[in-house]
């Protein structure tokens, strides 16, 4: 089934509105995350960025058209981003999935590494975990960690099994964030609602570590 030229350009549009809002927030530093928006099931196909281009700028070659191979459907120069087969992954095994997010910033890799031993990032009852549709009162957040792998394939198979219901989105150790939603809107929040979660856990630990520091010192 061929991609009409509507449902190119109105992924296309939503991608741009993600992509400036995300770079205004200066989470994709050195032309890094990747960003993509389902457009079918059948065959799986959606729309993903560009390898190498300055997420802070729109051209017309930002985006093109993958399969769920990480293959463009459409004759293109251009190639997708290097991590499309993350995407892939999350969209075969997360069927609501509309759209899946990949930012870099310094809070979810310096998060990644504090509590990457023990395979994942926890935290109980602050309230922006209700961002992430988490409404049970006082529940437990826990967010899977994966290693970073250079070879994508196992990256995205290490993403497969670290995927968790109801969780939507996993960190990879020192790389940063995959959210996902059933629309841009929703991916866009949880994305949001993550980054915060990690400042706020991150801004604690320094305050804690602080006024233990001077506890001790008052001894």
């Amino acid at each position: 089934m061929s991609v009409t030229l509507e449902q190119r350009n109105k992924a296309f549009k939503q991608l741009d509105e993600v992509k400036l809002e995300f770079a205004r927030r200066d989470w994709f530093p050195g032309t890094s995350g990747n960003l993509s928006i389902k457009i079918c099931d059948i065959p799986l196909q959606f729309a993903v960025t560009a390898s190498g281009k300055d997420k802070t700028k729109l051209t017309p070659e930002d985006y093109l058209i993958v399969d769920g191979d990480a293959t463009p459907v459409e004759p293109t120069t251009l190639k997708p981003s290097a991590e499309t087969l993350v995407h892939a992954v999350v969209y075969q095994n997360i069927p609501d999935a509309g759209a899946c997010f990949h930012v870099h910033t310094i809070p979810n890799n310096v998060i990644s590494e504090i509590y990457a031993s023990q395979g994942f990032f926890h935290i109980r009852g602050q309230e922006l975990i209700k961002g992430l549709g988490l409404w049970e009162e006082n529940i437990l957040l826990q967010v899977p960690i994966v290693e970073n792998y250079a070879d994508i394939p196992k990256l995205a198979a290490a993403i497969k099994e670290a995927i968790r219901p109801g969780i939507p989105g996993v960190l990879i150790r020192n790389h940063g964030i995959y959210a996902w939603g059933r629309n841009d809107f929703e991916a866009k929040r949880h994305v949001e609602a993550f980054e915060f979660l990690f400042e706020y856990q991150l801004r604690l630990l320094q305050v804690s570590q602080a006024n233990s520091a001077a506890t001790s010192i008052a001894i």
